[in-house]
């Protein structure tokens, strides 16, 4: 019992901490409860959050606030308009077009595959490999059907997105998030206590943290989605746009995204052109690409952001995606910076408060008080 007293004490008997420890679980509970029912709105404040970082650099050079974020907000509305209307279509399109040809995809692949017991008798049979085939068929017949719900999905998806909630609430609550950001702040700091420097000293460090991870995540998707798409394009590449996009995406995900998103790559690059030099000259450009990448892009773009161990990344992509699905998965890195800047403040604190009595003790004592 005293263990548990003496833990309590060393860690809660400020109540500076007891202020950060309810404000972290109120947020990850409203969070956490509330997703689904005021999505748009934790949207809205997520898109405002990274186009203040565009609205400060304007501020710095001398712009008004208020130009700064019209000329920063049409910019976004630019851009979303762009992907609503160029590029959902275009994916949608190839989609479906991936998904049609992949029964004669499969049936190249079946020939393929038939081959296998007679070029390779010790490792394979032909009882394997029709039970292989079998498999394959079932999963084209699931495809098929997949293919004519992804039809009715993206028509619907996109009247919805077009004339639904998301395109005139989202768009126009970040307008005023970012129009208003200071009475907002203002007036939701009303309810906090006024000494709060552990939680203002715990977010500054965050801010930091996740402003630069997640604009440097950003500007790397547009990048690699480029580059790739470029590759792609003058290598005459079939889907290009979705396996660019794909590839993109695939940052988002340390590690396990680059491997994931290689399958569809490799296997739609053999079908298209088999073992051939064309095939080896689209790998080696996509391998140029993942290299500059791991090793030019990200260490550029993330230089400022604190470096979590490979272990800490899967763990907190695991657990926060299954929590929070893409959006948690996209921020489990800066959830994880999170955690790290509270563990590391927390006992700091707590050892600050320990060193300044202890030099306050020593300067007593020297005083002679």
């Amino acid at each position: 019992m005293n263990l548990v007293t003496n833990w309590f004490k060393r860690y809660f008997s400020d109540p500076q901490v007891i202020f950060l420890a309810l404000i972290i679980t109120l947020g990850f509970t409203v969070v956490f409860s509330t997703a689904d029912m005021l999505g748009p709105v934790f949207a809205s404040i997520v898109i405002a959050y990274l186009l203040e970082g565009l609205v400060r650099h304007l501020q710095k050079i001398r712009l008004p606030r208020m130009f700064a974020v019209l000329l920063v907000y049409a910019a976004f509305v630019a851009f979303l308009s762009a992907i609503f209307l160029v590029l959902l279509p275009l994916l949608s399109r190839q989609v479906t077009d991936l998904i049609q040809q992949t029964p004669s995809m499969v049936a190249k692949g079946q020939q393929a595959l038939l081959q296998l017991p007679e070029s390779y008798p010790e490792l394979l049979t032909e009882e394997q490999v029709g039970k292989f085939i079998n498999a394959i068929r079932s999963q084209i017949a699931e495809l098929n059907q997949i293919g004519q719900i992804w039809d009715h999905v993206m028509s619907s998806f996109i009247g919805i997105i077009t004339f639904g909630l998301y395109t005139v609430l989202v768009p126009m609550m970040v307008f005023f998030l970012l129009k208003d950001k200071d009475r907002i702040i203002a007036w939701v700091t009303r309810f906090f206590p006024h000494d709060r420097h552990l939680a203002s000293k715990v977010w500054w460090d965050v801010d930091i943290q996740i402003g630069n991870y997640v604009r440097g995540k950003f500007f790397e998707i547009m990048i690699v989605w480029a580059a790739t798409y470029a590759a792609f394009e003058v290598m005459g590449m079939h889907y290009a746009v979705l396996l660019s996009v794909l590839v993109g995406l695939s940052v988002i995900i340390p590690y396990v995204g680059a491997i994931v998103v290689t399958i569809p790559v490799v296997i739609i690059a053999y079908f298209q052109w088999g073992w051939t030099a064309d095939f080896a000259y689209l790998m080696i450009a996509y391998t140029v690409i993942q290299v500059i990448d791991g090793n030019v892009l990200v260490p550029l773009l993330f230089s400022e952001v604190v470096n979590l161990h490979p272990i800490a990344i899967i763990i907190a992509i695991l657990f926060f995606g299954g929590l929070w699905g893409l959006w948690g998965v996209f921020f489990a890195i800066p959830l994880a910076t999170l955690v790290q800047s509270v563990i590391t403040a927390w006992p700091t604190m707590n050892n600050a408060t320990t060193e300044d009595d202890a030099a306050n003790n020593h300067t007593e004592v020297l005083s002679g008080d």
